[in-house]
């Protein structure tokens, strides 16, 4: 089987690609090709998975200037026909978008050669891009039940965001620990605001910490804080004497999941996918300019139970660290939060979707079949 995993433009969008791309190639044997767009995220990830890509001019459309957005409407185009060019060389038997602007111009033309496609929409509140593209699309994979409405109900799954298999192999191990210089048996809390970091999560923390001075020789850290912020934020725990590990970026994300009791991030849908699905404990601080998204996902987590919500306008330095004092100290409530996290993860995700993509190529295989006896 020859398959086509279009998206990108942001790590939410990719890296269930990428999750799902292995499970088609390690278990099913597929030949898998991204397509992305060539200023997107996927650019400097997917040549090092090992995955080939080819890349369009595409743009984002949304929050764009005037004139910004006829750029982008050309480009969509002038995408359009090259992806169906690409569907001419390469000759998928499905394609599958991962949401997002970079997954348009694929689906579109894989409709309009007649080859079968499925998306994936991650987050509570559908994309502009999935909710147009569901009209063309063969299937389409939610991760959440409340979703299910925005797309027509006979080809609307329930299958969860596909998270990385190494993500779930993971194991709190003394060597995890010792990578990040960090002690076994210590409460653990890894904070992290996206590749990037989060200012307001790094500045409500550093505050925190002057709240937390009493738990000092009980708790340790594992911030990635992103550039700008690092020597700030390494200050800040050197100041109040709390033993941490302090990073522009961590690279070492299975790890870092696995020897976290507690995790402070943003509510990006691929985040959550991999919270849930190791059933962590988590305290969730929403992106507010993501067009409402994030708030939304932390909303249905915390309504389960699975987390705390803070939003950005109400996160204080007291209230972020009442909330790791309370989690610390009340391992019942902890351990529950835990449990209701690994209810709402799907980690068999990545093979609910191979299953769709590929039922949706033995469909167009029998309907080929049977025209031609």
């Amino acid at each position: 089987m020859r398959a086509i995993i279009a998206g990108g433009g942001s790590g939410g969008h990719l890296f269930p690609g990428l999750a799902l791309a292995r499970e088609l190639a390690e278990k099913d044997g597929a030949q898998v090709l991204f397509v992305g767009a060539e200023k997107g995220i996927e650019s400097r990830i997917v040549p090092k998975s090992g995955f080939p890509i080819k890349f369009l001019p595409v743009e984002g459309v949304m929050g764009r200037t005037a004139p910004a957005k006829v750029r982008a409407a050309y480009k969509m185009a002038v995408s359009f026909f090259k992806a169906r060019r690409l569907m001419e060389s390469f000759r998928p038997d499905v394609v599958i978008g991962t949401g997002g602007y970079a997954s348009f111009s694929p689906v579109m033309a894989a409709w309009s050669c007649s080859i079968p496609s499925l998306i994936m929409e991650q987050n509570v509140a559908p994309g502009a891009a999935n909710k147009l593209l569901a009209r063309v699309a063969g299937a389409v994979a939610v991760t959440y039940q409340e979703s299910m409405p925005c797309f027509p109900r006979a080809k609307s799954f329930l299958t969860g965001n596909p998270i990385r298999e190494e993500i779930l192999e993971a194991r709190r191990a003394d060597s995890s620990f010792e990578t990040f210089g960090l002690e076994p048996g210590i409460f653990t809390v890894f904070v992290f605001g996206g590749s990037s970091g989060a200012r307001a999560i790094n500045s409500a923390l550093a505050g925190a910490l002057e709240h937390l001075l009493d738990l000092k020789q009980d708790i340790q850290f594992l911030h990635q804080c992103g550039e700008t912020d690092y020597q700030g934020v390494r200050e800040a725990y050197r100041r109040t004497g709390f033993r941490a590990m302090v990073a522009p970026f961590v690279f070492q994300m299975p790890e870092a999941y696995a020897v976290s009791d507690l995790i402070i991030s943003r509510a990006g849908a691929t985040t959550l996918a991999e919270i849930t699905a190791l059933g962590k404990a988590a305290v969730l601080i929403p992106y507010p300019y993501a067009g409402g998204h994030q708030e939304l996902n932390a909303i249905k987590l915390e309504g389960l139970g699975a987390a705390i919500l803070i939003r950005e306008r109400e996160l204080t330095a007291e209230s972020l660290a009442a909330k790791i004092r309370m989690l610390k100290e009340d391992e019942t409530a902890r351990n529950e939060m835990s449990s209701r996290s690994r209810v709402v993860g799907k980690p068999e995700a990545a093979r609910n979707v191979a299953d769709i993509a590929l039922s949706l190529v033995r469909i167009k295989n029998s309907s080929r079949k049977a025209r031609n006896v």
